[in-house]
């Protein structure tokens, strides 16, 4: 066969390949298609949908007249006087608790990648909480800080009174120890993993270059920490933003105003059905949430440039 009769052949087969290769990539998107729906149903049956209806009632008088009022529910909210004390007390809470958690689940997880006595038993005690129960963890808290408990009748001892932890000035630190202790043991494991993730060989040339472990590390490492950094801050003011349960079962509904989170305003407000009012709070508190989960992109983002640079 000449190579003019190859060529010839080869041309008349090249369409059905193409028809073969169109029909199997449209079965692929199909069935691909067919795959992502219930999860892109799901996202808008129980997100977006929610979402629009938050926003619907928030720039209404009531949900049944349904009068548009428009931003009116929002002045109200930043005027209400226990909006703006469950915002305070939740912010300066994330702002002590986040920063810790994250700085201390990364000492917990350079200390536990070393060679230390008793490892195991150490991370067993962080990730214990994990494994426990909210109800029970609370019942652990109310035992030692109750006013007849464990805490104070050591104080005793050594002359000190007694204090109502949970009622004094000292209930939101009472209540950060107990976030840290419940939190600290899963931001660990995540930092562990991406320890363990560094390539040796870039260690080792460090170490043969006398590089110090100080300068390992904030030269080395924290690159390839910086997006499980981002991730466990992330986690972690989310989580701050979320101790209701918590609180809520060592103090009730109407706490001390010294750990009166945004939660119990939320709580009380919605049984008490005001939900433009708690339609407004969850979107100013959302804008705030995406703000500072942006600058926080963006802070990884440049950081992330500089170290790499």
């Amino acid at each position: 066969m000449s190579r003019k009769q190859k060529r010839e052949r080869a041309e008349a087969a090249a369409p059905k390949v193409h028809i073969k290769t169109t029909r199997r990539t449209r079965k692929l998107k199909v069935s691909s298609g067919a795959f992502i729906a219930p999860s892109f149903l799901g996202v808008l049956l129980f997100f977006i949908l929610p979402f629009l209806v938050v926003i619907y009632y928030s720039m209404v008088d009531n949900p049944i007249s349904g009068q548009f009022v428009f931003l009116d529910n929002f002045k109200n909210i930043i005027a209400n006087s226990a909006f703006k004390k469950a915002v305070h007390n939740t912010l300066m809470f994330s702002a002590v608790s986040v920063p810790l958690a994250v700085v201390l689940s990364l000492i917990l997880a350079i200390v536990l990648e070393s060679r230390i006595p008793f490892k195991s038993q150490f991370r067993t005690f962080f990730l214990s909480p994990l494994m426990v129960p909210v109800a029970s963890i609370v019942l652990i808290w109310q035992v030692l800080f109750h006013y007849n408990g464990a805490v104070n009748d050591m104080l005793a001892k050594f002359g000190v009174d007694k204090i109502d932890w949970l009622k004094s000035d000292y209930a939101l630190v009472v209540i950060a120890i107990l976030f840290l202790w419940k939190n600290l043991g899963y931001n660990m494991i995540l930092f562990m993993a991406a320890l363990a993730s560094i390539p040796r060989d870039i260690l080792e040339v460090a170490r043969l270059e006398s590089a110090t472990p100080f300068q390992t590390f904030f030269h080395i490492k924290i690159r390839y920490l910086s997006s499980t950094l981002l991730f466990v801050t992330i986690m972690s003011l989310i989580s701050s933003f979320k101790i209701f349960r918590e609180v809520y079962l060592l103090t009730g509904d109407y706490p001390t105003d010294t750990v009166y989170m945004l939660q119990h305003f939320m709580n009380n407000k919605f049984r008490n059905l005001d939900y433009q009012m708690l339609s407004a709070a969850a979107i100013l508190m959302s804008l705030v949430m995406i703000v500072i989960i942006g600058i926080l992109f963006l802070a990884e983002d440049r950081f992330g440039r500089d170290v790499e640079g």
